[in-house]
């Protein structure tokens, strides 16, 4: 069973794939947001393509574990998908993966051009494989 992996921002959604088994995740894509219907046909032709069967979808909770602006932002794309597809989709908190990835790719000395074009992807790898790991135990 595979499982796709979004972090939904504002000029771009990070894409992550499970391997097979669902034990590790792995950077796919970088989606541009222009328009949900490209999007969402961009989202229906992976899910055919590796046979996805869950979906889970990074939530920017804030810190005091309320949901701000950028939260119900992600909250309406969902919404949108969720009337194409018809898997199970999951949110799971993300509140400081981002953060995570950047700090990790600044201590890499990755320059800050090359970091906004993995950023997003990577960002979805860490949510998967947080997913995954909380689902084994």
């Amino acid at each position: 069973m595979r499982i796709l992996a979004l972090d939904v921002g504002d000029k771009r959604i990070g894409v992550a794939i499970s391997d097979e088994l669902g034990i590790s995740a792995h950077s796919l894509m970088t989606i541009n947001r222009s328009d949900i219907r490209k999007e969402t046909r961009e989202i229906i032709e992976l899910i055919t393509d590796y046979n996805v069967e869950e979906m889970i979808v990074g939530m920017p909770v804030m810190m005091d574990g309320s949901m701000g602006i950028q939260g119900e932002k992600v909250s309406r794309f969902v919404d949108e998908l969720k009337k194409e597809i018809n898997i199970p989709i999951k949110f799971v908190d993300e509140r400081l993966s981002t953060r995570l990835v950047e700090r990790t790719l600044i201590d890499a000395d990755i320059s800050r051009g090359k970091r906004k074009k993995i950023i997003d992807k990577l960002s979805a790898v860490v949510i998967l494989q947080d997913y995954m790991s909380s689902r084994s135990r």
